[in-house]
């Protein structure tokens, strides 16, 4: 009998022992797989980091050579440190002209905060608009808001220097803010922001209670909005201050400048005055620190925006 049973078990056991090997067949594909999932994550980091040493380099020339005086700029090797004249590139930038670098960015955070908080507004007012309200030709007009993202800004510039000049606007300070005011990718960020934060039942809700289109807009829908806003803001904030083509082809006056158009007005002149040359590194420097203030200042709900509109 124990011996019957032996022959019986001996084949069972074969089969297990069979049945183990086929179950534990498919372990060196596992161990290939670990080995491409490692190498994909080894050539993405090394894309990334090859993308960042080719981003920051520039600014870390920028830094370097902001601290250099004019005979170790080209006396010593670009990323090597030379006489340490950091504050006195900086009062020179200062001082030079009367001061006119102070005013060209004053005039760039006119430029800019003004015309990015009213573009802003606008934007949301009417994404909300296109989002909320059933009109006729909506989505025709919303396809005319997505043709102008389409549309590079440089290339509207000429018909809105001849309207600017038919208005009498050339060469002031509205023909560099009124152009600034348009911004189509901002309505259609806001739209895209509205459908996901602001629920049609609570816009029901407050009028119910007696709420206005206005005031509904902003007690209820504005505060909602809260994250795209400042991420439309960001975005608009970015596009004002690097808008160097407007104020080129609108200003002659240099006291209008922004900043950008003013170092570049500087840069053009560095043969002539070789002094302007420090002036023109140090100054780009200082331009770049409100884009930093502004994004370091806003991130969280710049992050959080642009999570929830691209779930959304």
């Amino acid at each position: 009998m124990s011996t019957q049973t032996a022959h019986r078990e001996a084949p069972a056991a074969a089969t297990r022992r069979e049945g183990t090997g086929r179950r534990t067949a498919p372990r060196p594909p596992a161990r290939r797989n670990r080995t491409g999932g490692l190498t994909s994550r080894v050539a993405v980091n090394a894309v990334l980091a090859v993308v960042a040493v080719y981003t920051l380099m520039p600014l870390t020339w920028l830094l370097i050579a902001s601290t250099k005086s004019y005979r170790d700029l080209f006396a010593t090797n670009p990323f090597s440190l030379g006489d340490f004249a950091f504050l006195a590139n900086l009062n020179a930038l200062l001082e030079y002209n009367d001061g006119v670098f102070v005013r060209w960015m004053l005039n760039s955070l006119l430029y800019t905060v003004v015309a990015s908080l009213l573009s802003t507004l606008i934007s949301v007012a009417c994404g909300y608009a296109f989002d909320k309200y059933a009109f006729r030709g909506r989505e025709k007009w919303f396809g005319i808001v997505l043709v102008g993202v389409l549309i590079p800004s440089t290339v509207v510039q000429l018909p809105l220097y001849l309207m600017a000049s038919e208005l009498g606007l050339v060469n002031t300070y509205w023909a560099v803010l009124i152009p600034s005011l348009v911004n189509p990718f901002g309505v259609y960020l806001a739209r895209v922001f509205s459908e996901g934060y602001v629920p049609g039942e609570v816009l029901e809700a407050a009028r119910v209670d007696g709420a206005g289109e206005v005031q509904t807009f902003v007690k209820v829908a504005l505060p909602m909005l809260a994250p795209g806003f400042v991420t439309i803001f960001l975005f608009s904030f970015t596009a004002s201050w690097n808008n160097f083509y407007g104020a080129l082809m609108m200003l002659n006056d240099d006291r209008l400048y922004p900043v950008n158009l003013g170092l570049f007005m500087w840069n053009q002149n560095v043969y002539q005055q070789p002094e302007l040359y420090p002036l023109v590194i140090i100054g780009s420097l200082v331009a770049v620190v409100p884009l930093i203030v502004a994004f370091l200042c806003l991130q969280r709900f710049w992050r959080s925006g642009l999570t929830a509109g691209a779930v959304k």
